[in-house]
């Protein structure tokens, strides 16, 4: 049961697929302590004790709508978020993707904070439409300064100040109490335990273009320890033609294709350097769990990936494999005190940057947040 008078947050949610359940967890954190209580909604998706538990919210909500009847106007969605609102007593919704912001805005009166977790949400002009028609009740926060900047070409009339940056974060300690240690690890996911290890983690898709991967890995492999291996983790409609690359570049003997994996980033301490060849990624999550685990990182120098490793990694341009391959080469040559400097480094990042900590923070000056009540 809940009570009408509670000052409550609500929190609308696409699904608790892939990241998005973590993503749940970090917006519902920001309010601990403020005096308000969370009820986070599901759009679509089974309702799962588990998946509620995971969202450090005070109520959590499926309303198991299937993809197909959440596309068009997505009436019955709107009746039904429309019926939760008028039963508590909301200040704000965080609504997470377009398609929740469209029904949030259209079920409710509320102010809402529109996340995106992408780049070009708003090339449309239909979507741009409806932002501006809601423009004073909607703000909108990107993951990363790329997906904000993105959104504000798509909106230039909109002031600065709505369209701004909220990095994901990470729950630093939980991440490094879970992770697997390193022997383990490799046992856990059948690689050799010697071996000096490259791992990715993504699905295999154009968008992660570990075809650039391979081929930096190819060109590196010479100047790496004997034995060097590539891990990758995770599945797609490129898996085919990936192994049949390997096999073309002669490194299909040296690169391990392990297929999906859950809760990779506890056995992120297999490897000793963690590479995102990703085509302008919004964000990058997995380059946060791999810095938890003191894991040096290398990825592409666009998107969101720049803001994560800059300072801290070796960035590359993209799809250029022979940058790659010097980076890798250079990764190869830390000694272990470099290494332990390099984790040290990561780490004060994390925890400057990228924790919920230091989000909840940045969180409580944007004009969206100041201007609720916070309850003693």
């Amino acid at each position: 049961m809940t009570s009408r008078s509670e000052p409550r947050i609500l929190q609308f949610c696409h699904g608790y697929d892939g990241p998005f359940l973590d993503c749940a967890r970090q917006y519902a954190s920001l309010f601990q302590g403020s005096g308000y209580r969370v009820t986070t909604v599901f759009l679509t998706g089974k309702a799962d004790p588990q998946v509620a538990a995971g969202c450090a919210s005070d109520e959590v909500l499926f309303l198991e709508f299937s993809s197909k009847a959440v596309r068009g106007l997505k009436l019955g969605a709107i009746r039904a978020l429309r019926t939760i609102a008028a039963e508590r007593n909301f200040s704000l919704c965080i609504a997470h993707r377009f398609k929740p912001i469209y029904v949030a805005l259209l079920a409710t009166g509320l102010p809402v904070i529109g996340v995106h977790h992408a780049f070009s949400d708003y090339q449309r002009k239909s979507r741009q439409l409806f932002a501006n028609l809601f423009r004073k009740r909607l703000s909108l926060l990107g993951v990363s300064d790329a997906v904000r900047d993105d959104m504000r070409r798509c909106l230039p009339k909109w002031p600065a100040e709505r369209i701004q940056t909220l990095y994901n974060r990470i729950d630093v300690d939980a991440l490094q109490a879970a992770l697997v240690p390193r022997e383990e690890s490799r046992r856990v996911l059948g690689l050799d335990p010697q071996a000096w290890i490259v791992g990715n983690v993504g699905r295999l898709h154009p968008d992660k273009d570990q075809a650039t991967l391979l081929k930096g890995f190819a060109e590196a492999l010479p100047n790496l320890p004997q034995g060097a291996r590539l891990a990758v983790l995770g599945t797609g409609r490129l898996e085919a033609e990936l192994k049949a690359q390997a096999v073309a570049l002669g490194i299909a003997g040296q690169v391990d294709f392990l297929g999906q994996v859950a809760d990779a980033r506890r056995y992120f301490q297999a490897f000793d350097v963690f590479a995102l060849s990703s085509d302008h990624e919004p964000f990058g999550m997995v380059l946060l769990e791999a810095m938890v685990a003191g894991v040096p990182v290398l990825a592409t120098a666009c998107g969101g990936a720049r803001e994560v490793v800059e300072g801290v990694g070796v960035l590359f341009p993209l799809g250029d494999a022979g940058q790659l391959a010097q980076g890798l080469t250079h990764m190869a040559g830390l000694d272990d005190q470099q290494r332990q400097a390099c984790a040290a480094h990561m780490l004060q990042r994390l925890r400057e940057r990228f924790s919920d900590q230091a989000v909840r923070e940045t969180f409580w000056q944007l004009p969206s947040a100041r201007a609720l009540v916070v309850q003693p």
